[in-house]
């Protein structure tokens, strides 16, 4: 069998993937807020968003950030958010109709194809845990730098090491070893694709960013125990579904029961708290 990464047949698997976990990643989007929560703030207000601000969202996903974002930019702002899935944009979209929040608006694209968004039409651009998984990540930074005005910023949320993210981590590991799966390499979509030492500021500053930032934000999963972080990853998670596509059911039901064995080690008095480390990445178009 060819190892032979294709990215077609990759973002094609990821639209149906997303498409499939749309339903369960909005209904545990309170416990995504608490999870990200410190880290889309810090987000925001790198990107620098008062009244009036017109935002892209990138990867929006169910629109947790979306909604932070136009109720940051006020009623005079506006908010694009785009995803590759349509499933999920239907929950940003309904989201932000029950808050009230008419400056939002959705659009199906591919974070490497932004062509609907005109030249320099945004003042900020943002993306939570989305721009690990664009197989061209060059070419989407660069789609987001032709978007935003001169001067605009664009901030990204993504993980820092395996090391540092035992939550997530531990699980991948144990799937790829089950899937017979080797980790991607240098380049390659995955979780901790930007998150190894200058490996993010070196793709900003390849697609042509300035004043780039990278801050680490502690971001603990705090969740009952560790039975209901494997729910949560086993119903939400895109990327592990994916990686679990080739197995048949009763070897992805022995592995999600060896994720919960180890998941275990993260249990204590105060419930579940799993290691996690996000970075928010930060950049200006000159």
């Amino acid at each position: 069998m060819s190892t032979t990464f294709d990215p077609v047949a990759f973002k094609s698997t990821t639209r149906t993937q997303w498409e499939s976990a749309a339903e369960a990643w909005h209904r545990w989007g309170p416990a995504v807020e608490s999870w990200l929560g410190e880290a889309t703030e810090r987000m925001l207000d790198d990107v620098h968003l008062t009244a009036g601000s017109r935002v892209l969202d990138v990867a929006a996903g169910a629109g947790g950030q979306t909604l932070a974002a136009a109720r940051r930019v006020g009623p005079t702002g506006h908010v694009l958010a785009t995803d590759i899935s349509p499933a999920i944009l239907e929950f940003a979209a309904a989201e932000a109709a029950r808050a009230g929040l008419d400056t939002v608006a959705t659009l199906e694209a591919d974070g490497e194809d932004l062509s609907a968004v005109a030249d320099g039409s945004v003042d900020a651009a943002i993306s939570r845990v989305g721009l690990i998984y664009f197989p061209d990540q060059r070419r989407a930074l660069g789609e987001i730098r032709r978007t935003l005005r001169p001067g605009g910023r664009i901030s990204a949320v993504v993980y820092s090491t395996p090391e540092r993210n035992g939550f997530f981590s531990i699980p991948v590991g144990i799937i790829r070893r089950v899937a017979g799966l080797p980790a991607p390499g240098p380049g390659l979509p995955g979780p901790f694709s930007l998150g190894g030492p200058g490996v993010a500021e070196a793709a900003y500053v390849d697609a042509g960013l300035v004043d780039v930032s990278v801050t680490p934000v502690p971001s603990p999963v705090r969740l009952a125990s560790a039975a209901e972080c494997v729910r949560f990853e086993q119903e939400s998670f895109g990327a592990l579904h994916q990686m679990l596509s080739g197995l048949d059911e009763g070897a992805r039901d022995d592995a999600w029961a060896e994720i919960e064995e180890a998941l275990g080690q993260f249990d204590g008095p105060d419930g579940f708290v799993g290691p996690c480390e996000m970075l928010v990445v930060s950049g200006t178009r000159p």
